[in-house]
């Protein structure tokens, strides 16, 4: 991995973890950041996309993954009311997800890159996939898909949670 793509994941890592681990006021800035970090990204990291091969067979594959991950991060984040605002609450488990994420994409990138990278090679060259940019750009579907899918499925929480009355404060 090179220094930026180091740079990069931490910085994910910890934006991830500092905007939403302990209890935080749901706002329009829970939505709209990750969502405009996501087109961001993905519009500096992704094109031109790779599609030779079954390199689009990888990015989707791993993207499924990042999807999973950001399923999972939503169910572990509690959503309640508290003082007639609507707030939610990210722990251990989230953090964890981050963690076997980020750490996991770090790990491989660097096993790939050095180590392991004779069965990447093989692995690559047996299912068609055409070298490093088509696994740096699964790689990045797979943190931007873990993203969206914890941002939308926080969002469809909250929108059927605010349409329920607020329980009566005593």
């Amino acid at each position: 991995m090179s220094t930026t793509q180091w740079i990069l994941s931490i910085a994910l890592l910890a934006w991830a973890l500092l905007r939403n681990v302990g209890t935080r006021e749901i706002t329009r800035a829970t939505y709209l950041v990750p969502i405009v970090l996501v087109v961001v990204a993905g519009g500096y990291f992704l094109f031109p996309l790779p599609t030779a091969g079954n390199d689009l067979d990888l990015v989707v594959a791993l993207g499924v993954i990042g999807v999973l991950f950001g399923l999972a991060a939503s169910a572990v984040t509690r959503l309640s009311h508290r003082d007639g605002r609507l707030v939610a609450t990210a722990g251990a488990g989230f953090a964890s997800l981050w963690l076997v994420m980020i750490g996991g994409r770090i790990v491989f990138a660097e096993w790939a890159n050095g180590t392991g990278a004779r069965a990447v090679g093989t692995f690559s060259m047996d299912h068609a996939i055409t070298g490093a940019d088509a696994w740096t750009a699964a790689l990045v579907v797979m943190a931007l898909g873990m993203v969206l899918a914890r941002t939308v499925a926080l969002a469809l929480r909250a929108r059927r949670i605010q349409t329920q009355p607020a329980p009566a404060v005593a």
